[in-house]
């Protein structure tokens, strides 16, 4: 348990009903009763009472609550203090803590000290952070998920079976002399190529789904004056984007958010795509293909009363570089005369609509192709670091195929115990011990 006591205003700045501070510590009650001295705390029973400063002078009435150590989120006696919301009467009781003692929480100190305490582990920690910023409410499911351990336990079994692999070929290694089955080579080979395949799918299903958790980005592509800033002003309902006849009039990308669905999304109108006439208009179409690049889906514009064109055909080419599940494309002003060639869109799902009036049937496929990114009862990893360290397992795992296959055990060791270190990157650090522990409990190596 940490000697200092530490307090911090839990709720966001500004006008509310309600405003919380938290203190965690050793002297964490002890404090309370300074600025609370008519309360009598008892473990996780709310008491009304009223609360004075350093002077004695009274600041609210306020309910505070007590939370006994080891049963609390930091695993050290917590008290919350629940005053009236507002920039003064919080501040003064967190004025009047510091008066007293308490010593100001740094960013994320209350999460870091449960996981110090063992309340946490870091794949929880972050969800913690992430639960804030989350910009889905299928994000907001998987998160919770993973606050309750789920993510700890898929990888903290990884860790378990590359435990037990690696245990097995230390004693292969240190222990030939022993009654070891004939079989085990195959068994290893077996269990490393299942390891690698649960590994691979959660770092892939991951890096497609992140938008549930940070946003998805949605970019609207075509040649000039096909009607994309009229698609998003309809998509935002006001005009955000200038509508002209003269092409090349947005020459820069145009970012907003919107909800659809149960998702947030950034959108972004970018410069037509074509061989630009001016040093300006070059630096808009180059912006707007590196925000194509990373957009999740891509909205294709094409004006559906003109013939297609060379400059259709360079934004078809380049749709066709990418997968076609990513791509949308829309036949704009359907109003007027249709004529152009509807076969050059065969490939990809088409919508014809006319921004004028309508971009309903767009916005419904738009959902449909996010939705298609849910799947809230699969597990996945929530951040980058997360991504990174299982993504290092699985190189370490991959390598160690060939080792094993050769029979060159220390090699294949090595690049499990790497394997077995970046896991535990995202949940707790690995300790060598518990390869000794499963080395004796399965072999009896200790007679």
């Amino acid at each position: 348990m940490s000697q200092t006591t530490i307090a911090a205003i839990a709720t966001a700045s500004g006008v509310g009903s309600i405003a919380i501070i938290r203190l965690s510590g050793s002297r964490a009650k002890e404090l309370a009763t300074a600025i609370a001295p008519k309360v009598t705390l008892e473990n996780r029973v709310a008491k009304l009472t009223s609360i004075y400063n350093s002077s004695n002078d009274f600041i609210d009435r306020a309910i505070v609550l007590y939370f006994q150590a080891p049963a609390s989120f930091t695993g050290e006696d917590i008290v919350e203090i629940q005053c009236h919301g507002g920039a003064v009467i919080a501040q003064e009781i967190l004025d009047t803590l510091l008066f007293h003692g308490s010593v100001l929480a740094k960013p994320g100190e209350f999460t870091q000290r449960a996981f110090l305490n063992g309340k946490i582990d870091l794949s929880e920690a972050e969800a913690i952070a992430k639960m804030i910023e989350v910009k889905s409410v299928d994000g907001a499911k998987i998160l919770a998920r993973q606050l309750k351990g789920e993510l700890g336990r898929f990888i903290n079994a990884m860790r378990k079976r590359l435990i037990t692999l690696l245990a097995h070929s230390e004693v292969m290694i240190d222990y030939a002399e022993e009654d070891i089955p004939q079989d085990l080579l195959s068994e290893l080979q077996k269990s490393l190529e299942s390891v690698e395949q649960e590994l691979e799918q959660i770092v892939l299903s991951s890096k497609q789904r992140k938008g549930l958790i940070e946003g998805f980005w949605l970019g609207i592509v075509g040649k000039p004056n096909v009607g994309k800033s009229s698609i998003l002003n309809k998509m935002l309902n006001f005009d955000r984007a200038i509508v002209s006849d003269i092409a090349g009039t947005t020459r820069d990308t145009i970012e907003e958010q919107i909800r659809i669905g149960t998702h947030l999304v950034r959108v972004a109108d970018t410069a037509g795509i074509r061989d630009a006439s001016d040093t300006i208009e070059k630096l808009g179409v180059e912006r707007s293909i590196k925000w194509l690049e990373e957009s999740d889906i891509l909205i294709a514009v094409f004006d559906a009363s003109k013939a297609f064109n060379n400059e259709d055909k360079k934004v078809l080419q380049y749709l066709r570089s990418l997968e076609s599940s990513k791509v949308i494309v829309v036949l704009n002003k359907i109003d007027e005369a249709s004529v152009i060639d509807k076969e050059h869109f065969k490939e990809f799902n088409t919508i014809e609509l006319s921004a004028k009036n309508s971009v309903t049937p767009l916005l419904e496929a738009i959902e449909s192709r996010l939705n298609s990114f849910t799947a809230a009862d699969e597990l996945m990893l929530v951040s980058t670091r997360q991504v990174e360290s299982v993504s290092k397992a699985l190189r370490e795992v991959a390598m160690a195929k060939e080792p094993l296959e050769q029979n060159a055990l220390e090699f294949f060791s090595y690049h499990i115990n790497s394997a077995v270190e970046a896991l535990g990157e995202v949940t707790r650090p690995y300790r060598y011990e518990e390869v000794l522990d499963k080395m004796f409990s399965d072999f009896c190596l200790g007679k």
